[in-house]
Formats: structure tokens, sequence, C-alpha cells
């Protein structure tokens, strides 16, 4: 089975000593994590080494970066190399998140030179696609998806795209409160795959995990989570509350 992942995406939340008390929380928590299970929690850049430490000694779980830059070194004040990540321990880097392609205006072109460094350093990007609501209500999602994939994955080798995690976050329902339907994320989960699978073969498509990210909550991660082409989620607000995101690990398949 592809593996099942609990990404957690804190965002710019939490004080220093909150999100050690979360991680710790977490930590402590019970879970029956199968072998293909991971958890990652995706903390802001002052924390990362406090939450690698952390994990380190923690079978199954993970610590990722929330964003990193398309250039490898050099006189670019405020950026973090994808090498500087990997030399604390860090495994995954989030890249392409929606805030981050409306807020700073980041291109297909510009995620894929960050999806090239990341892979050169051996980081694992969770490359993030998903449409507007006025896309969803033009019934043009599936074309706009794609046309993500494309610009920014279809240059890599099948078995670099193999070391990628693909995540879907319909925009329209992020922090929204909005969440598609089991039925929505399975439709476009499964879309993604058919186009990968058109690139690079079923047999390719079908270990790539997708995770599914928009308003994943304890009350409906299960019914999300179960569906065949969903292999997990990113995780935004529900994943500051310990409680609440221990349920969403438990509800991996």
């Amino acid at each position: 089975m592809r593996k099942q992942i609990a990404a957690a995406n804190w965002k710019m939340n939490l004080t220093y000593q909150q999100g050690e008390k979360l991680a710790d929380d977490l930590l402590a928590s019970q879970y029956e994590l199968k072998a293909n299970h991971e958890v990652v929690f995706g903390a802001p850049f002052p924390y990362l080494t406090m939450v690698a430490d952390k994990v380190k000694n923690a079978e199954k779980f993970s610590v990722a970066a929330q964003n990193c830059s398309n250039k490898k070194s050099g006189a670019y004040t405020g950026e973090t190399s994808a090498e500087m990540l990997v030399s604390i321990g860090v495994k995954y880097v989030i890249l392409g998140h929606s805030e981050r392609r409306e807020y700073f205006n980041e291109s297909n072109q510009l995620l894929a030179e960050k999806i090239n460094i990341a892979l050169e350093n051996k980081l694992t990007p969770i490359f993030c696609c998903g449409e507007p609501l006025n896309i969803r209500e033009a019934e043009t999602q599936n074309s706009f998806v794609e046309v993500q994939l494309r610009e920014s994955l279809f240059h890599l080798s099948a078995d670099q795209l193999k070391q990628i995690v693909i995540a879907y976050e319909p925009i329209w329902a992020i922090g929204t409160g909005k969440t598609a339907t089991s039925a929505q994320a399975q439709e476009m989960h499964a879309h993604l795959r058919s186009v990968l699978a058109a690139q690079y073969g079923k047999e390719v498509a079908n270990e790539i995990s997708i995770l599914y990210g928009g308003s994943v909550k304890a009350a409906n991660a299960k019914e999300i989570f179960g569906m065949p082409d969903v292999d997990g989620g990113l995780v935004g607000g529900a994943s500051l509350v310990a409680a609440e995101f221990a349920v969403i690990i438990r509800s991996l398949k």
C-alpha cells in the first residue's frame, strides 16, 4: 500500500513554547501506526531544529519546512536553502502551498526550480496544487490543476517523481470551514493519478501518495482518508490542537 501521511502545517502560528508543548503532547499520544504510516510536523523555520530533535528517535515521525529557496546559496537575505534544511535533520519541504502562490506570487516555473533543488538535496517535496473558487464554479478545476502538475513536475524522470508527495488543496476550502465532500476529494485525486499515469504509466502513478488538504478535521478525516485515492492529509488549523490532530493521525487507513 502507498505511504499514508498525516502532515501538519502549523503555518505562522504558535510561540516556541507552544510548539514545543504541541509536539510533546502529540508524541506522547497513543497510536497504532502501520508500516506505511508517517506523521509529519510542518513547523515554522525558527522551530525546525527543536522539532527535528524531538522526532529524531520517534519512529514514523518526521519534520517538514514550510518552504525553501530556489537558490543554492548566496546573497539572498532572509531566505533558507534546501541544504540548510537537510543539515538540521529536516526530511520534507512543503512547496507551492496556495498561500505561497497567492501572497508571494510563486509561479509554476519557480516551483519547478524549488522541486529540483529539493530533490538534489534529498529533501522530499510535498507539492501542493489546487483550484480557487471561481475555477471550481466554472467546472474547469481538472484542467487547472493538470497545468500545475505539468508545469512544475513533468520535467522530472519517473524515478524523481516517485520521490514526491502531492497534496491537493481546494483553495476554496482552506480556512473557510468549507470542505470538499469525500466524493469530490476522491474525484480529483483519481483525476490527478490519471494525469500522472498518462505521463509516467500506471505503475508509477500508483506509487505516489496524494494527500488531501482543505479543512480536514477530526470529525471528517476518517471518511476522507477512506477514499481509495486519498493517502492522508495536509492539515492546517486542526493540526494546532493536539487532541484533534491525534484523532486525524489515527484516521489513516
